[in-house]
C-alpha cells in the first residue's frame, strides 16, 4: 500500500472477545480505547507464557496496550522498521532510544551542531553528568564526520533528517555507510521531514525516532512520541521501555493515530502552503533571508533531490527580518492575527516560532551564532489554511 493507505487502515479492524452478547465475530472499523491498567486470563500458564514472551498478550499497561499497539503498528509500517515503541513525548523516546543503544556501548556520542535546543540539552545537561561524552559535528561535512568517527569511536551518531531550525540536510546514505564502517548506530530525528518526505531506514539508519506531537499528531491537541528500530535493537529498546515505563497512556495513543489518517493529505497540503509562502517571502524587501528546501541555491540541494519524495519539501520556512532586532521580533509576533505564535510545529495552524526565546533559548549566543540563529530569525511551521490568508496575515504584521 502506499503512504495515504497506510496511514489509514494500519494498525485497525482487530478482532474484539467477547461482547455484551457473547460474540465473538464483530470487528471495530476503527481501534477502541483500551483504558485498563492490567490484564488477566483463564489460566495462570497463560499468563506465564505472556510474561515469558512466549505467546503474545497483554499483561500490563507499562507493558503494552491494544491501543498504544495499534499506534506503533502504523508508525512502524509508515517508516519501515522492524518494531516500533510509542512513548509520552519526543523528548522520552530520544532518552529511551539513547540509553537503549548506549547500554551495551561506549558512552560516547557523536551529535550534528545542527540541533534541537532541547536535545542539546538532554545531552549535556542530564546525560553528560552520568557519564556520556557528547561531540558535537557539522553533520554536513562528511569528512569531519568520517575523522570523529575514526577518533572518538562513538557508539552512535545523532541528527535530524532536517536540522531545527536553520533546515540543512545531510547525505543520510553516505552517512549510513560511514556509520556501519565504524560500527555506529545511526539515529535520526525525522520528525521535521516525517516518512512523507524521506525514510532514514531505507538509507541506513538503525533508529528512528519522532514527535508524534507534531506531524503525526497534528491537531495541537496530544503529545506523543515514537522510537523506530531495526531488529538488532529491539531486545534493549524493549527492555528498557518495560523497565523505565516512558509509555505513552491509551487515550494519547488514539488521538496520535486519529491524526494519522490525514497526515499524509495534511503534508501535502502543508507543503504546498510552505512553498508559497517562500516564494512570496522572497520577494519581499523586508525580509533579509529565507530559508526552504525548495530553493536552488539551498547548500544541501543535490542531497535534497535524491532523498526526498518529488514535489515535497516540507513544511517549514525560516527567515530573517531585515534590520530586526528582538523588540522588533516581538512586535512582529505580536501583529499577527491568524498565525499562531506558540512553540510546537507541524499543527493544522500555521505557527510562528522565535528560537531565540524558544526551541534555542539554552543555547549559548556563540553557538547560536555559528549555526546561524541569529536574532532575527523566524520560524514558520505552515498549516492547511488557504495560503493568501497566511500571506496576509506575516505582511500586515511585519508592518
Amino acid at each position: 500500500m502506499n503512504i495515504h493507505s497506510t496511514a489509514v487502515h494500519a494498525g485497525d479492524r482487530k478482532r474484539a472477545g467477547e461482547g455484551a452478547h457473547k460474540r465473538r465475530d464483530y470487528t471495530p472499523s476503527t481501534t477502541p480505547i483500551h483504558l485498563a491498567s492490567t490484564y488477566f486470563y483463564d489460566t495462570a500458564e497463560t499468563v506465564d507464557k505472556i510474561f515469558a514472551h512466549e505467546e503474545h498478550g497483554y499483561s500490563y499497561l507499562r507493558y503494552d496496550n491494544p491501543t498504544v499497539a495499534a499506534l506503533e503498528e502504523v508508525v512502524n509500517a509508515l517508516e519501515g522498521g522492524h518494531g516500533t515503541i510509542a512513548c509520552a513525548s519526543g523528548m522520552a523516546a530520544l532518552h529511551l532510544a539513547l540509553h537503549a543503544v548506549l547500554l551495551d556501548r561506549p558512552k560516547r556520542i557523536l551529535c550534528a551542531s545542527q540541533l534541537y535546543g532541547a536535545t542539546i540539552n538532554m545531552l549535556t545537561k542530564v546525560m553528560e553528568p552520568f557519564g556520556t561524552i557528547t561531540t558535537f559535528v557539522d553533520i554536513c561535512d562528511l569528512a569531519a564526520v568520517e575523522q570523529q568517527l575514526a577518533e572518538i569511536k562513538p557508539a552512535v551518531l545523532l541528527m535530524e533528517t532536517v536540522s531545527n531550525p536553520t533546515l540543512r540536510v545531510a547525505d543520510l546514505d553516505a552517512l549510513g555507510r560511514l556509520c556501519r564502517a565504524a560500527n555506529c548506530v545511526l539515529m535520526v530525528d525525522n520528525t521535521f521531514a516525517t516518512p512523507m518526505l524521506v525514510r532514514p531506514m531505507e538509507h541506513g539508519a538503525h533508529v528512528v525516532v519522532h514527535s508524534g506531537t507534531k506531524y503525526f499528531g497534528g491537531h495541537g491537541d496530544v503529545m506523543a512520541g515514537l522510537v523506530t528500530y531495526d531488529a538488532e535493537h529491539e531486545p534493549l529498546v524493549r527492555q528498557l521501555s518495560r523497565t523505565y515505563g516512558p509509555v505513552i497512556g491509551p487515550f494519547e495513543a488514539y488521538l496520535t493515530m486519529r491524526g494519522i489518517k490525514t497526515f499524509p493529505l495534511r503534508m501535502e497540503r502543508q507543503c504546498e502552503n510552505a512553498a508559497k509562502l517562500a516564494a512570496w517571502l522572497r520577494q519581499d524587501p523586508r525580509v533579509e533571508r529565507v530559508i526552504y528546501l525548495d530553493d536552488p541555491a539551498h547548500p544541501d540541494r543535490a542531497v535534497i533531490d535524491r532523498l526526498f519524495a518529488p514535489g515535497l519539501s516540507g513544511a517549514m520556512v525560516s527567515f530573517t527580518i531585515r534590520g530586526a532586532e528582538k523588540a522588533d521580533v516581538f512586535r512582529f509576533m505580536d501583529a499577527l492575527k491568524m498565525v499562531v505564535p506558540a512553540t510546537s510545529l507541524g499543527d493544522v495552524h500555521t505557527l510562528c516560532l522565535y528560537p531565540l526565546i524558544a526551541s534555542h533559548r539554552d543555547v549559548p549566543p556563540k553557538q547560536r551564532a555559528r549555526l546561524g540563529i541569529t536574532d532575527n530569525l523566524v520560524r514558520f511551521s505552515l498549516g492547511i489554511e488557504g495560503p493568501a490568508d497566511i500571506i496576509a496575515d506575516i505582511s500586515q504584521a511585519m508592518g
